[in-house]
């Protein structure tokens, strides 16, 4: 009998530690820190609105102001990215020192596109657009599937791990639940919580009550028979493994001698970080910290923060998700400084869509397309600004509309692109995990040169 990854899937549902935990196995190799990477996908759920979170500061801050209206920002407010016309929304302050020690960078007007396009090719040729524009399941979809004109069934980063050398399969964490871009044809990721540990759902080992311990007994048994047949042979194994990688994942998320728990602080309070976001890049950089004791030589991670639908009230919701999002990748680089590693891990912002550029009447903005993207690590090319700041006349050539939604300039793939070469993704592997990477890697268009 042949068992597809669906149907084995399905046999291991029964154990939840393993549908918790479809961890992707563990390498025999050491890792040498001289070659390790990691890339760390931070998605902004929701559809964030980075055109306030990157504001012009020179003169076409008149502009700015008079478009956005009641959630523009003052000029005066912004955190001045220095060497360039640009500054950050004032709750990123934690981030300026990152800017100023040249591993930040920023990607102006990015999005999901089919071909390059302009306002004219966009309005005659509605064959030629990303489908469902502005709908967020769509949307997610394309940034996480790298399809803009077909059905995602599975993700970027799961087809990378699918094109890894068989002897160095680099892990694939996810520390936000179950995401299309985890999915390949070959493993499946780890999925952690972002705190607590894992547990196998209705197992407890002090329990007296004869239908748990029944239970537990049967799981138990089932998970380290090798007399029943190729089959259960194959899934008892599968569980086996599964609960020895539960207990070593646990081991690292709970350990109480981390080197980097003392980064995750408010730096004006001192006090421990307790965000939602703060406590998965926590547990990322755990991972991160244990790569020798796990033999990963790269390793992949999967984070969210929820809240940027932004229809209403938008500069009062922007103020906190802004600073806990600062703050969590402020402490998470000075936890990759500490342990040596800032030059070989690369952290960086998706989202949905952008928003209109002017505001609502519920001082919040609606949903749009192109939008602005950060990426953290030292070993960028220092403090740039790449890509181009639209011409934000409404109805004007940048403006799919009437009213800001702006036209992409740089592809998804030219920019996450960049990050997976720099990881190391092969040229040849590249279309794979791209599909349509023939059309962003030649006649002027390519990855963004992110890195030094």
């Amino acid at each position: 009998m042949t068992l597809s990854r669906r149907d084995f899937g399905r046999l291991l549902a029964g154990a939840s530690a393993t549908a918790a935990l479809t961890q992707i196995g563990i390498s025999a190799a050491i890792a040498d820190t001289s070659s390790y990477r990691a890339m760390v996908g931070v998605f902004l759920f929701g559809g964030n609105d980075a055109w306030n979170m990157v504001v012009p500061n020179d003169d076409r801050y008149a502009a700015y102001a008079s478009q956005r209206g009641a959630i523009a920002l003052k000029q005066d407010s912004l955190v001045p990215l220095t060497g360039t016309a640009f500054g950050l929304n004032a709750a990123m302050a934690p981030l300026k020192t990152a800017w100023d020690e040249g591993a930040l960078s920023v990607v102006l007007n990015t999005g999901t596109l089919f071909q390059p396009l302009t306002k004219s090719l966009y309005q005659t040729r509605p064959d030629l657009r990303p489908l469902n524009l502005m709908s967020h399941e769509d949307q997610q979809n394309q940034w996480q599937g790298m399809r803009t004109r077909e059905k995602n069934l599975d993700g970027y980063m799961g087809r990378i791990l699918d094109r890894a050398d068989a002897a160095e399969l680099p892990p694939l964490v996810s520390i936000a639940g179950s995401q299309l871009a985890l999915l390949g044809s070959r493993k499946s990721p780890l999925i952690l919580p972002s705190s607590g540990s894992i547990t196998r759902t209705g197992y407890n080992a002090a329990s007296t009550d004869a239908a748990v311990v029944a239970r537990q007994a049967a799981l138990n048994t089932f998970s380290d028979a090798s007399a029943f047949g190729a089959v259960t042979d194959l899934t008892g194994r599968g569980m086996s493994s599964a609960y020895a990688q539960a207990a070593t994942a646990n081991t690292i998320i709970s350990s109480t001698t981390s080197v980097v728990d003392q980064y995750f602080k408010n730096p004006n309070t001192g006090a421990a970080l307790t965000s939602d976001i703060s406590r998965q890049l926590l547990r990322a950089a755990r991972m991160i910290e244990a790569r020798n004791t796990l033999g990963h030589a790269k390793q992949t991670f999967f984070v969210s923060q929820g809240g940027y639908d932004t229809h209403t009230n938008e500069v009062a919701v922007h103020a906190s998700l802004y600073a806990d999002l600062a703050m969590a990748l402020a402490g998470f680089y000075n936890a990759m400084k500490a342990l040596g590693l800032a030059n070989n891990v690369t952290a960086f912002t998706m989202s949905d869509f952008g928003r209109v550029f002017k505001a609502n009447a519920s001082a919040g903005t609606d949903h749009a397309w192109g939008s602005n993207h950060l990426v953290l690590g030292a070993g960028l090319a220092s403090r740039k600004v790449h890509g181009a700041y639209p011409d934000t006349a409404f109805g004007g050539p940048d403006d799919a509309y009437n009213d800001g939604r702006w036209i992409p300039t740089i592809a998804v793939e030219e920019y996450v692109g960049a990050i997976a070469q720099w990881y190391g993704v092969s040229a040849t592997d590249l279309p794979y995990v791209f599909p349509n990477w023939a059309t962003w890697n030649g006649g002027g268009r390519g990855p963004v040169p992110l890195f030094g």
